[in-house]
């Protein structure tokens, strides 16, 4: 089921508090609801890779498209200013390059492994490539992993996607996070206690995409993985 406002926090907005912030505040947090940047860094078909790539790590699902918080557009601004984040591993290319490089072999993976770009995938081939580099074991392996460690890439994208998602408002309502608590300031710091301008927590249930690999018994993952068109190479 798709909502305007997930998560266990039903009707609660941190914007709704936006008057008790200084004028800076303000603006600068209401203007990640209002504003979306231009994609100005990702070529057309790695935007394409890179939002079916997201779709997986972060799934909004439950989310109506309108209220889907923009990771990609986030991401792509950082990489179009030659924003870091504060350090680079000496093993690791500038990030520029490594978003690239990772999207062209993820792409280059999925068309060895099922015969298709990586967006273009059910959703469980797509898991099932995700998950081997999450592992540090890309499969089926490619010569770029032998210029980045995949662990790095892998820390790196985690990173990108959960500061972005997490800076936006919308995702405060989904944790019920109070938001800048300056200058009014926080009343009740103990005992669990809520604010008066908080609500209850309440359970909320969200289901898996279907054939994702969260939802598959063993012997449905054996059957499904194999590709629907032409089969793996020999490796």
């Amino acid at each position: 089921m798709q909502r305007a406002h997930p998560g266990y926090y039903p009707g609660y907005s941190t914007l709704s508090q936006q008057n008790y912030w200084d004028e800076a505040t303000r603006t600068a947090v209401v203007r990640r609801v209002e504003e979306t940047e231009p994609i100005r860094f990702f070529s057309p078909d790695e935007v394409k890779t890179l939002q079916a790539i997201i779709d997986r790590l972060l799934p909004q699902d439950d989310r109506i498209p309108d209220r889907r918080i923009p990771i990609l557009p986030t991401i792509d601004a950082r990489l179009y200013k030659n924003k870091l984040n504060g350090y680079r591993y000496e093993e690791m290319p500038p990030d520029q390059d490594v978003y690239r490089m990772a999207l062209k072999a993820i792409d280059e993976m999925a068309q060895k492994s099922f015969g298709s770009r990586f967006a273009e995938l059910m959703v469980l081939h797509q898991e099932l490539i995700l998950k081997s580099l999450h592992d540090g074991k890309p499969d089926p392996p490619h010569k770029i992993w032998k210029q980045m460690p995949v662990k790095r890439l892998w820390e790196l994208l985690m990173d990108d996607c959960v500061s972005a998602y997490y800076a936006h408002p919308w995702a405060w309502d989904e944790i019920g996070y109070g938001g800048p608590a300056y200058p009014r300031g926080y009343m009740r710091l103990e005992n669990g206690m809520r604010e008066p301008w908080e609500v209850d927590e309440e359970r909320y249930e969200w289901s898996a995409p279907q054939d994702s690999l969260s939802d598959l018994k063993l012997a449905d993952l054996a059957r499904k993985s194999e590709p629907t068109s032409e089969p793996r190479s020999s490796r």
